[in-house]
């Protein structure tokens, strides 16, 4: 089972929301077209979740693809056809931090992570791979603003490249828009509470380090308003 470029970008939450339980029951009756109509449906969470943990890397189709196969394995002991979306994202972050694990463990082999303790320490994960930020950052529109919009967007890449992965990971997952908060603990396995406040330190830390480089009047990454 190859991936393929999604269709469902232009279909509303409601049609996927209504469609996923009818489709994850299909492929628990045995239905491979059903289950490629899911993962078409939900292919691009997927690729949002995998690529929180792993960057700009080729290892984030990877992750999806793993993922993927072990849902189809895995299909008939869904409890809930509804839950598909949560399921496949939880199967996804578990793939992706897999491949995390071996690709800071590999780069380290080589040099390039010395001295930093494990990949999951608290400290910052300095095997990490470069990170997408696109979606986090607004670029001022003003011509004689966009040298300082590319200047600072590299600097927060790198601040949140920087951040320990306790904070990022919840962070990235708020920032795309896609997760509420109940989604992300539930993906993370951590209570609600933690979540937030995960969320909410790492927005200070970054706000502290723009300010302290000189980009405190700049609009810096914005996590998700509290209550989405």
């Amino acid at each position: 089972m190859r991936l393929a470029a999604s269709s469902a970008q232009s279909m509303p939450d409601t049609t996927i929301d209504a469609e996923t339980p009818r489709l994850a029951q299909q492929a628990q009756a045995g239905s491979a077209d059903a289950f490629c109509a899911l993962v078409d449906l939900h292919q691009r969470a997927a690729r949002r979740v995998a690529a929180t943990a792993l960057g700009q890397s080729p290892e984030v189709d990877e992750a999806v693809q793993d993922a993927c196969i072990t849902a189809w394995q895995r299909i008939a002991k869904l409890e809930d056809p509804a839950a598909f979306r949560a399921w496949l994202l939880r199967i996804t972050w578990r793939k992706a931090l897999d491949r995390r694990r071996s690709l800071t463990g590999w780069l380290r082999r080589f040099g390039r992570g010395q001295g930093h303790g494990k990949a999951h320490s608290e400290g910052p994960d300095k095997g990490a791979p470069e990170l997408a930020t696109d979606h986090l950052i607004d670029p001022a529109a003003l011509a004689d603003q966009q040298l300082l919009s590319r200047e600072r967007d590299l600097v927060v890449s790198q601040m949140i490249r920087s951040l320990p992965p306790r904070l990022r990971d919840p962070f990235l997952l708020a920032a795309t828009g896609e997760h509420r908060y109940e989604d992300i603990a539930a993906l993370l396995s951590i209570p609600l509470g933690t979540v937030k406040w995960r969320v909410a330190e790492a927005r200070r830390v970054l706000r502290d380090k723009l300010a302290r480089v000189g980009f405190g009047q700049e609009r810096g990454p914005q996590g998700p308003r509290a209550g989405q």
